[in-house]
C-alpha cells in the first residue's frame, strides 16, 4: 500500500529583524571605496550596446495611439500596428515636421494631424522606420545616428524569469543626470540600507567585481524590510551587460531568479550643457511558492504598488546622481575622473 506523501510545511519569508537605529547602523563608508565604484563603472560603459536604448515599457506603446520620447536628442514615435508589431521612427511628419505623437493611429497606420498623410512600417522617402525590439516587458528602438557604435541585429538582453510565469512592472522617472550617473548608484550597493533604510537592512556585500573571478558582478546579502520589525532576508547579484542598464537578480532566498533591471536611457544628445535621463526600471518578480498564482491573477493590483514603491526609491537615487552629476562636473567627486 502506498504511503501517503507528507506534506511539505509551509514557512514564512519574515524574519525579525529590528531597525537598530543609525547610531548603532555599521557604517559602509570604508567598504564603498570610490576606486572600487568608479572602475567599475568605467567597465560597464566601456561594454558595447549595439546602439540600442530602451524607449518604453510595452504596455506604454499601444495600437490606438502613438506614443512619443526624445532619445539621445532624437525625436521618437512609436505605435503598434493591428497585429500587436511595434512600429517606430523619427517623431516629426516628413511633410512640414507636425509632432507625430500627438496625432492618430486608424487601421495600424499613424495618421498626421497637420494634412493626413498616412505612415506605415514601411516607411517612405524622408521618413526611414527605426530597427525595434520588444521583448515581452520593454520596447528597445536602435539609433545609430546617436549611437555611433557598430550596431547588432538585438540589444544585449539580461536573463529574465519566463515573463509568463512572473509578474512585471515598469515604473519611469526622470533626472537631470547623465546615464552614467545612474548607472554609478546602481554600482554602489553599500548605499542601500543607509539611504533607504524603509526599504532594506542588513545589507553586506559578500563579493566585490572581479572580471576574472566572478564575472564582474557584486554580490550582497540583503534584507528587503516589511515594517519596522521584520524583513525578507535574500542574497542578490548586481551586474551590468551593458552600458545604459543595470540588473539585480536574486540568486538565493525567497523570490529566487527575479530581476531588477534598471535602464537609463539619455534623453538629450550626447555633450547637452543639461543632461536629461529617463531611469526605466523593470521588475520581474516570480516565486517557486504555490500561492504565487494567485499573485499573477492579481498583477494589475500589484502593479502600481510594485511603481509606487519603485518611484519612491529613485526620488532618493535621482537627487545621488544628480549631486554625482554636479560634483563630476566640478571635478570634485571622488574617483570620477
Amino acid at each position: 500500500m502506498k504511503r501517503p506523501t507528507a506534506r511539505r510545511r509551509w514557512r514564512s519569508p519574515l524574519r525579525l529583524i529590528p531597525d537598530p537605529g543609525r547610531s548603532r547602523r555599521e557604517p559602509t563608508w570604508r567598504a564603498a571605496r570610490p576606486r572600487l565604484v568608479a572602475d567599475a563603472l568605467k567597465r560597464a560603459t566601456a561594454r558595447p550596446s549595439g546602439n540600442w536604448y530602451v524607449v518604453a515599457a510595452g504596455r506604454e506603446i499601444r495600437p490606438d495611439r502613438p506614443f512619443g520620447r526624445t532619445v539621445a536628442g532624437v525625436e521618437v514615435v512609436a505605435w503598434r500596428t493591428g497585429s500587436g508589431r511595434v512600429v517606430a521612427g523619427p517623431g516629426a511628419c516628413p511633410h512640414l515636421g507636425a509632432p507625430l505623437c500627438e496625432s492618430v493611429v486608424e487601421a495600424g497606420r499613424l495618421i498626421c494631424h497637420w494634412h493626413g498623410l498616412a505612415l506605415t512600417g514601411d516607411g517612405m522617402p524622408g521618413w526611414e522606420t527605426f530597427p525595434v525590439h520588444d521583448d515581452g516587458v520593454l520596447v528597445w528602438v536602435r539609433l545609430d545616428s546617436a549611437g555611433g557604435e557598430e550596431p547588432t541585429e538585438r540589444p544585449c538582453l539580461p536573463e529574465r524569469p519566463d515573463v509568463a510565469a512572473s509578474v512585471d512592472a515598469v515604473t519611469t522617472v526622470v533626472g537631470d543626470c547623465e546615464p552614467e550617473d545612474v548607472v554609478a548608484n546602481r554600482l554602489d550597493p553599500w548605499h542601500g540600507a543607509w539611504f533607504h533604510p524603509y526599504a532594506f537592512t542588513r545589507l553586506t556585500v559578500v563579493e566585490e567585481p572581479d572580471p576574472a573571478v566572478n564575472g564582474d558582478r557584486f554580490l550582497v546579502d540583503v534584507a528587503y524590510r516589511v515594517g519596522s520589525w521584520a524583513g525578507v532576508p535574500v542574497r542578490a547579484e548586481f551586474t551590468a551587460p551593458e552600458p545604459r542598464t543595470v540588473v539585480m537578480r536574486i540568486v538565493a532566498g525567497e523570490g529566487e531568479s527575479s530581476v531588477v533591471e534598471t535602464h537609463a536611457t539619455p534623453l538629450t544628445a550626447p555633450g547637452d550643457p543639461n543632461p536629461r535621463t529617463a531611469v526605466i526600471e523593470a521588475v520581474l518578480a516570480t516565486s517557486g511558492r504555490p500561492g504565487f498564482a494567485v499573485a499573477r491573477a492579481a498583477a494589475p493590483l500589484l502593479r502600481p504598488l510594485v511603481r509606487r514603491a519603485a518611484a519612491r526609491l529613485w526620488r532618493d537615487d535621482l537627487a545621488y546622481a544628480e549631486r554625482r552629476r554636479l560634483l563630476r562636473e566640478r571635478g570634485r567627486f571622488p574617483g570620477a575622473t
